[in-house]
């Protein structure tokens, strides 16, 4: 491509509509410093200096196609209580829109909070209920993502699941039926869970281990030819049309019917790996949902997860430092 069709291509990102259904969640980082031993227990006291919230889970590929430009909404399944509000205030803060949000007296808002003193975790607490949702409350979320296709005619939907209970199989095969009737572009990022219940959606990206568990395979080769066998016993079972399967250090593989490629990583100083999955996603979609094109789609995403590895923390990609390297290393 050209300088002119990259400019062009990003300009279409901000002409797409996406929704983003999945388990949102908070992020909350205590930091402090320890100076002593607790009189009451073996344990280190952690003198807390600082808090800060971030947004997690489905909503940082939220976070990411934003960032590309696009409008996004986020579609989850919330607590009734001060995370929920916490969170949903985050999410307005950074431009995502929260109007079909569904706010439940049967869950808690997921909530990471994460001890750390001098750049060490000294311990995670996780407050959740990871239980799949009620009938009552699958049909809540269900009712907002009807309304949410019929006010917005989105290009395309993600489905991000982390397997904190939002996205049961019911809710699955609703989605992609609503989706697939409206002419919608699905892309799912699956967890073993349910990893074989998204039948019919549009792009499926998994990670390589992610497919060895769920096909049960013991063959740690990854070549082109191991990879489109994976593909093509995915599809048996899926009938996906896009395969994206990211392969860690080694890049990412793709295949859409007889166009297949292993893309190699770019040499990256790499600091984190905590959240290239969103970006991966987040990028691929919104590519592939403006040109239909499998092999630019799973190069540009390449490029995205590679850039996000060299921030600490999760961070979104930067639209201006993606856009340079695909001039760069794609014109």
């Amino acid at each position: 491509m050209t300088v002119t069709d990259f400019d062009n291509l990003f300009h279409r990102f901000s002409q797409l509509k996406v929704g983003v259904i999945g388990d949102v969640m908070l992020d909350t980082y205590w930091w402090g410093n320890v100076d002593r031993i607790s009189p009451e227990a073996p344990v280190p006291v952690v003198a807390v200096s600082s808090k800060e919230q971030r947004i997690g889970g489905a909503g940082n590929v939220a976070l990411n196609v934003c960032s590309l430009g696009a409008a996004v909404s986020m579609i989850s399944v919330l607590g009734k209580d001060d995370e929920g509000r916490q969170l949903t205030g985050l999410l307005e803060k950074n431009n995502i829109n929260t109007k079909y949000l569904v706010h439940s007296e049967h869950r808690v808002t997921t909530n990471k909070i994460r001890i750390i003193s001098r750049n060490q975790h000294m311990m995670r607490l996780d407050a959740e209920i990871a239980d799949d949702l009620n009938t009552e409350d699958e049909d809540r979320l269900l009712y907002a993502v009807e309304n949410y296709i019929a006010a917005e005619n989105p290009g395309a939907v993600i489905l991000e699941d982390y397997n904190k209970g939002v996205l049961t199989p019911r809710v699955i095969e609703r989605i992609i039926v609503l989706c697939t009737k409206h002419h919608i572009l699905t892309a799912v990022d699956p967890k073993r869970k349910n990893f074989f219940a998204y039948t019919g959606v549009d792009i499926f990206k998994p990670n390589f281990k992610e497919v060895k568990d769920g096909l049960h395979i013991l063959n740690d080769a990854v070549n082109l030819p191991v990879l489109k066998d994976m593909h093509l016993l995915l599809q048996d079972k899926l009938k996906h049309r896009v395969s994206l399967i990211t392969l860690s250090e080694k890049g990412v593989f793709y295949q859409n019917e007889n166009d297949a490629g292993l893309i190699p990583t770019h040499i990256r100083n790499v600091a984190d790996v905590s959240g290239a999955g969103d970006t991966v996603i987040a990028t691929a979609t919104l590519v592939f949902a403006a040109t239909g094109d499998a092999k630019l789609m799973a190069e540009m995403a390449n490029i995205a997860g590679g850039l996000v590895c060299e921030e600490v923390g999760t961070v979104a990609i930067d639209k201006t430092k993606l856009l340079a390297e695909c001039r760069q290393l794609l014109s």
